[in-house]
């Protein structure tokens, strides 16, 4: 990362350490860099000293550091001495203030501008690390009469091209469902519920607990309910047909009983024979004789035939099926559609985010990370969620696409790209995850279309490889 700066750095003697200020002067910084270098951290900087005022028992030491909290590297100094504390190190077979790496000079033999560079291992914790200034004056003694300390600049890391966040569409009214199955078990023949039987209690509950998370939920107002009821391929098709019908009618007027929903607002269907559950089950096993019993159920024949060619020609399978899969194939599936109003406080959505995601609109997400710092942990908190909530969004992908390589976390973001569609904007994004990888020759042309197409967050990006990268 190269940054060009200049800085002056004013030193001002501490009232406390010496009350004469007078006769000090200033240190300029020209075209500071701080860069990775593969394994190292490269500070490059010209100092100029032209303007150094140093008394004639003084002595200047210039010290660059490095450091991001508690982590610090102290660089090597530049000292620059009057005559006498020149002398008083010479003649004293010391080394200078800092020790032997220290680049000294006498006051008159220093150069007006020195260009200073060091190289030191890079680590981990120097990415937004401060690169500082720290001038120091001493006396006799190794006394300090005073410190002035500047940031030269700041080292954020390998450049990025900058991530683009996209706006998913508003929705006019929020319509939502839940779902689910219940197997509710009825004695032979008979069609009324009994809620005592069996596990009835437990698979009505699975329909009253949806329906009660709704209604408690004072943002939500319920629409519809659908109810499908399906029967297994035993016995005839015509009884079969009855029982279905007839169950699942009884299952809606449970539901009426217990709620003050709309008679028209409960919608119900029916199949008699459930033959789909039926394939899957025997497509999924290791059942004997299983692909002619696959080929039975997809052949021509009808519903009772088939089911008594499969029961007089694979009896013990047959048994099986009677047995493990049967009663599941008695079931109703249930939903439950809903409305949800809209959001628009922030503080309200961020508590949703947390409490109820179910009920914010993608773009309602979207607007709480506005109020965000880009890449703090609110915001991709809000994407991370969002995308749960609609995983087979592609605007919700992209942008966590973005949130995961913003925090290195590649592999997520190859996943969620892969299902962010093809607009631009994907095609941007996926130009960026190439240049991060540092896949240049893949991620050019991504870039170059996407800089066609508008999108100016891909100039930069596309400049940086042309110039640095020699494609």
């Amino acid at each position: 990362m190269k940054r060009i700066i200049s800085i002056i750095i004013m030193l001002a003697a501490s009232a406390a350490a010496h009350s004469q200020n007078d006769g000090l002067s200033g240190i300029k910084a020209d075209n500071v860099n701080l860069a990775r270098n593969g394994r190292y951290m490269a500070v490059h900087m010209d100092m100029d000293m032209s303007d150094l005022d140093i008394r004639h028992d003084r002595a200047m030491v210039i010290t660059p550091k490095i450091s991001n909290g508690d982590s610090l590297v102290v660089l090597n100094s530049v000292g620059v001495y009057s005559y006498n504390r020149w002398y008083y190190y010479k003649r004293n077979g010391e080394f200078m203030i800092t020790g032997p790496a220290e680049r000294s000079f006498m006051k008159k033999d220093a150069p007006d501008v020195m260009e200073y560079e060091a190289v030191v291992p890079y680590r981990p914790w120097m990415d937004g690390a401060h690169l500082t200034l720290t001038v120091d004056e001493y006396g006799c003694c190794s006394r300090i009469f005073s410190t002035a300390t500047s940031s030269l600049l700041r080292y954020d890391g390998p450049y990025r091209p900058e991530f683009l966040y996209v706006s998913p569409a508003a929705e006019a009214v929020k319509v939502r469902n839940i779902s689910g199955t219940a197997y509710i078990d009825f004695p032979v023949s008979e069609t009324r519920i009994h809620p005592e039987y069996r596990n009835n209690i437990l698979e009505l509950g699975k329909i009253t607990s949806g329906i009660d998370s709704i209604r408690e939920d004072d943002d939500v107002t319920i629409l519809s309910m659908s109810i499908k009821g399906y029967a297994s391929p035993e016995s005839s098709y015509e009884n079969n047909t009855k029982l279905a019908k007839e169950r699942t009618e009884a299952l809606k007027a449970y539901v009426c009983q217990l709620y003050p929903f709309p008679e028209e607002s409960i919608h119900t269907s029916f199949e008699p024979e459930d033959w789909a559950g039926l394939r899957k089950y025997v497509a999924s096993s290791v059942i004997p004789n299983k692909d002619a019993i696959l080929a039975i159920i997809d052949g021509p024949l009808e519903p009772d035939a088939k089911e008594w060619k499969i029961k007089s020609t694979y009896k013990t399978e047959y048994r099986h099926l009677l047995d493990h899969c049967y009663p599941a194939l008695r079931h109703t599936d249930y939903v439950i559609e809903y409305s949800v109003r809209s959001y628009s406080d922030p503080a309200e959505i961020a508590e949703l985010v947390r409490t109820k995601p179910q009920n914010l609109s993608l773009n309602e997400f979207y607007l709480y990370a506005q109020t965000l710092e880009v890449g703090s942990p609110e915001f991709i908190e809000v994407f991370e969620t969002a995308v749960r909530m609609y995983p087979e969004d592609e605007a919700a992908n992209l942008n966590a696409a973005n949130t995961a390589m913003g925090r290195g976390d590649m592999k997520n973001a190859l996943r969620y790209l892969d299902k962010a569609g093809d607009s631009i904007e994907a095609v941007y994004a996926r130009g960026v995850y190439e240049f991060i990888q540092k896949n240049y020759a893949e991620a050019l042309p991504l870039l170059e279309k996407s800089l066609a197409a508008g999108i100016t967050k891909a100039r930069e990006p596309i400049e940086k490889i042309n110039s640095y990268y020699n494609l």
